[in-house]
């Protein structure tokens, strides 16, 4: 086994980083400049990328490196979706610009997958196509986030939310759910962190990290006290078609239809359709919540990419065979990593009922001394698991509290079994 020495070191936020000057770089400066912006400078990058770039950069030197960092399906994207891309690149009329608010005809596609899934009747108007699921986040903040006002945000989360919020001027408030309680908060939970400063909170089920998916009743309980104290939601559903075990992800909007007036539901077609590349996601929403992200678009990007608009036309429009295929992949290979990690004694595994990830709690193998290290984090688990099996994990500390790992089964099954394998014998 390749014994060089590997560091995961995650982004801490408010830290500037330099940059390496090589041919290319800029000549040094004679004179004084002024600062680079101070919102940016504080925004990290994500933790998820970063440990899933380096773990492709060990791939690449021939380290035989197994990674569980990315949300990343490994499946082919559905033939039928690429030659509705092919048959579009054809037609000329996808050269040209179009709306920034995304295609007349992917707006209807969307608006008909939110009723079907998410119970919610809306115009197609009260959709917002967006390059990806993210900027779809950054752009729900940036409709409704006041300088100064306070998000409530559930932990674990996904790394993205709190920087997203922080490039509106929020407030993170980190509300945090513990294995105990299935990775869900309550709403005593919210009650107590709310101040007269909250005016939004973040809900997800399913859930990444932890892949925790809230009861109906545990949903309408969040969303009726939502409606009670006037709090904006921002629901990411990009995962509410992967669920197991007869579960179903029921949307706030639907639980508590009351709702739907403060509520920003964001989605895309990258997980389920194994389309993570073609980044095309979306928002829905009020009106008046929906002109304003439509106006910051149509300066900051304009329309996406023609080409995959009409492609996730084809995915929304057509045979969903494909996707209950991954699907069925999914539950397997969540079965086999729940019952391999358990073996592991220190591990504690709740096992998920929705998305790709399970999310252990390692405090057992805390504080214990592994390949003559102790680690005391959950960052430094990481990076023992790394330096020691070549298996890289995602650390608690990028989703909230330290004590956590994350691990996406989204990965073949016999990378999936042998990277759990090397676990069990590093930590026998």
């Amino acid at each position: 086994m390749w014994s060089g020495k590997i560091h995961i070191e995650l982004p801490s936020r408010g830290r500037r980083r330099g940059a390496t000057r090589g041919r290319d770089a800029y000549p040094e400066r004679v004179t004084e400049r002024a600062p680079l912006s101070r919102k940016l400078s504080a925004i990290a990058e994500s933790a998820t990328l970063k440990v899933d770039a380096k773990a492709k950069a060990l791939k690449a030197e021939g380290k035989p490196v197994i990674s569980y960092a990315a949300g990343e399906p490994d499946f082919a994207t559905p033939s039928f979706i690429v030659d509705a891309a092919a048959d579009a690149l054809r037609d000329p009329k996808n050269f040209r610009y179009t709306p920034a608010a995304g295609l007349p005809e992917l707006r209807q596609a969307i608006a008909a997958k939110t009723l079907r899934d998410s119970g919610l009747e809306i115009d197609p108007a009260q959709v917002v196509v967006t390059n990806g699921g993210k900027q779809a986040v950054y752009q729900a903040f940036q409709a409704v986030v006041n300088p100064g006002d306070e998000v409530l945000l559930p932990a674990p989360y996904w790394t993205t939310y709190p920087e997203a919020i922080a490039l509106a001027d929020g407030i993170p408030v980190e509300v945090f759910a513990g294995a105990d309680q299935n990775y869900k908060v309550t709403v005593a939970q919210l009650e107590a962190a709310r101040t007269d400063k909250t005016t939004a909170l973040v809900f997800v089920s399913p859930s990444n990290p932890t892949g925790s998916v809230y009861t109906r009743e545990e949903t309408a309980a969040i969303g009726q006290w939502a409606v009670e104290h006037g709090i904006w939601v921002i629901t990411d559903e990009i995962y509410q078609n992967l669920v197991y075990d007869g579960t179903k992800a029921t949307s706030i909007v639907e639980a508590v239809p009351d709702v739907a007036g403060q509520t920003i539901l964001v989605n895309g077609v990258a997980k389920t359709y194994a389309m993570t590349g073609w980044r095309v996601g979306w928002m829905v929403g009020p009106r008046d919540a929906i002109t304003l992200a439509a106006n910051l678009q149509s300066h900051l990007s304009s329309n996406v990419n023609n080409i995959a608009q009409r492609a996730a036309i084809a995915a929304l429009s057509g045979p969903q065979d494909a996707a209950e295929q991954f699907r069925q992949s999914f539950d397997r290979r969540r079965r086999l990593i729940v019952a391999e990690l358990s073996k592991i004694d220190g591990v504690a595994v709740p096992t998920p009922l929705g998305a790709f990830y399970v999310y252990p709690d390692v405090r057992g193998l805390l504080g214990r001394t592994w390949a003559g290290k102790t680690p005391t984090t959950s960052l430094e688990l990481a990076d023992l698991i790394l330096d020691e099996a070549e298996v890289a994990v995602v650390p608690g500390e990028a989703f909230g509290p330290s004590s956590y790992l994350r691990l996406s089964y989204a990965l073949g099954d016999d990378q999936l079994l042998e990277g759990v394998q090397r676990l069990q014998k590093l930590f026998a």
